[in-house]
């Protein structure tokens, strides 16, 4: 993923400021894409001296630049949507320190499963909340696409959740005395 690109996309959809992108970013785009506020802003200086946004001070109180995307910025993101891309390979500490327990005996996952399990099951209900709220009645071809986009987060959510479960199960399977949140092993 190009935060370049990322960044386009938005301001395709509307022009906004950096503080604006930066939000999006941490309530929208950043379930999918993460960048910190520091990145947006330095992305956008680079695009804007590539000639894909221009930047003009917006109205009101801060006076503060708003970006449009100029139409070598649409041709750029145009080009790297039609490239395509592969499926980046699962980089996650967690799958390695599973894969240590079934080499080494026991190694206590228990409770990072648990926790992981929260953090998926959290995200899920903050998924749940957005489709309840954004997306009733009949959409528009723009909303069933975002639509999908948030189905896939819905899916992997439950789908990750369900995994950290089977795994605490399998971890309870090897290990005679598993550990459950708030116990200690002897």
């Amino acid at each position: 993923m190009s935060l370049p690109h990322a960044l386009l996309t938005s301001l395709v959809e509307r022009p906004a400021s950096g503080l604006d992108l930066a939000r999006r970013f941490d309530s929208s785009i950043g379930f999918f894409w993460a960048a910190s506020h520091q990145q947006i802003y330095r992305e956008l200086a680079r695009m804007e001296a590539a000639g894909w946004i221009r930047s003009e001070e917006g109205e009101g109180r801060g006076g503060r630049k708003v970006h449009h995307v100029l139409p070598d910025g649409v041709v750029e993101l145009r080009r790297w949507v039609a490239l395509g891309g592969e499926v980046p390979p699962a980089r996650d500490a967690l799958l390695v320190r599973l894969r240590a327990d079934a080499a080494l005996g026991p190694l206590a996952l228990a409770d990072q499963l648990h926790q992981r399990r929260a953090l998926h099951e959290a995200r899920l209900a903050a998924y749940e909340v957005i489709a309840e709220r954004d997306f009733g009645g009949e959409p528009d071809r723009q909303a069933r696409i975002q639509r999908v986009i948030l189905e896939a987060g819905i899916i992997t959510e439950r789908a990750w959740a369900q995994w950290c479960q089977d795994a605490i199960e399998a971890l309870a399977d090897a290990d005679p005395t598993p550990e459950r949140p708030g116990t200690s092993s002897p």
